[in-house]
């Protein structure tokens, strides 16, 4: 008899859980187009939660302390904006614009390499002609593709249009969150069912760890290495050094991938720029190992560590799902929705196999009747 009122008990908590996860769903679906700036200041909330918590315990009241933060955020972020987002947009555009250029130099390159060496031919058996004509080719496709692509990111990003919008409601919202946080996190606990609270409280804890790993944590690493990046290639003089280097830095949340595309982005233009100066090229290519190896051996474990267990496949997964479904918004919602679903098929999992799905029904500890 208890075995029944467990399982049926089971079923509702199951069924009821299924229908919240849908209806979730469906709102973010229905009101996708209108939810950018609302999760970009509930984002921003979330970030700075630690930092109003520090200032409340040096004596600030927790109003001040969000007036503190909230006014220190809108400072950088209008320096960025007068200082950083000019220069980053023109070179953006300049670099679009001698993209096709660069792709012609660097084919010309490889053919008198081929030519003059013949090495291309020997050991690879291409025909230095044939290559010559399925880069054009090539050429003429991209030139189609980043027309479609950017079409995508301006039809999908639609909410960044309205900048007027998420510039006002973005700060109001997280303004009012970042006040209330504490009390909405204890309203949320009070709805929790008594009998279940503490291990709605366990899975919340570990979805806490593995997003503020991966958000702050991983956040300060691309931070870091974008600036990093940045100010390596600009020192070096390579064109659009500061653009390549924020944007392989940016996204280095997903591990190798913003080095590996940095460093094909940089050592391209090197080898335009800089041919046939050897030295200037492995300057650049070293720029971006130092950076591996800065992540690697220190920011990583230092700032991230190994409680974050979001793997690569399954974050890229999460990118592309979310964004396919939401926009820009779901590339907002995506890596703290993956860190979430992880931890919570893990605590799943957890307790499938302490269950009698797994063990069988006679399992080893329990009396059998």
């Amino acid at each position: 008899m208890t075995d029944q009122i467990t399982t049926a008990s089971l079923k509702r908590q199951a069924i009821f859980w299924l229908a919240t996860t849908a209806a979730i769903i469906v709102f973010l679906y229905i009101f996708r187009s209108i939810l950018l700036p609302f999760f970009a200041g509930l984002a921003l909330a979330y970030f700075m939660d630690p930092v109003a918590d520090f200032l409340e315990r040096r004596g600030l009241s927790r109003l001040t302390a969000t007036i503190v933060i909230l006014l220190s955020f809108i400072i950088l972020f209008v320096i960025a904006l007068m200082v950083v987002v000019p220069v980053l947009a023109t070179q953006l555009t300049e670099f679009i614009a001698r993209l096709p250029t660069y792709l012609v130099q660097l084919q010309t390159l490889v053919a008198s390499a081929s030519v003059e060496t013949g090495w291309l031919s020997n050991y690879l058996g291409i025909d230095p002609e044939a290559l010559q004509s399925g880069v054009d080719a090539l050429l003429n496709q991209s030139a189609g593709f980043l027309t479609t692509l950017f079409q995508g990111i301006w039809s999908s990003g639609k909410a960044v249009l309205d900048v007027a919008g998420l510039l006002i409601v973005a700060p109001v919202v997280a303004f009012y969150m970042l006040l209330d946080w504490d009390k909405m996190i204890a309203k949320v606990d009070s709805w929790i069912p008594r009998n279940h609270v503490d291990s709605v409280r366990r899975i919340g804890r570990d979805v806490n760890v593995a997003i503020a790993g991966f958000v702050r944590g991983q956040g300060t690493v691309c931070l870091i290495l974008g600036l990093f990046y940045a100010i390596g290639l600009t020192i070096v003089g390579l064109n659009f050094g500061l653009l390549i280097g924020l944007f392989a830095g940016l996204i280095s949340f997903i591990p190798y991938v913003g080095s590996l595309v940095g460093l094909v982005l940089s050592l391209g233009v090197a080898l335009v720029q800089f041919w046939p100066d050897w030295i200037m090229i492995a300057i650049v290519a070293a720029i971006f190992f130092a950076g591996q190896a800065i992540e690697g051996n220190f920011l990583q474990p230092k700032l991230v560590g190994d409680s974050v267990g979001l793997h690569p496949v399954w974050l890229m997964f999460a990118l592309f799902a979310f964004g396919s479904l939401f926009g820009f918004t779901g590339l907002l919602i995506a890596v703290p929705a993956a860190a979430a679903v992880g931890v919570l098929v893990r605590f799943a999992l957890e307790k499938y196999l302490d269950s009698d799905l797994y063990a069988g029904k006679n399992k080893p500890g329990k009396a059998t009747k």
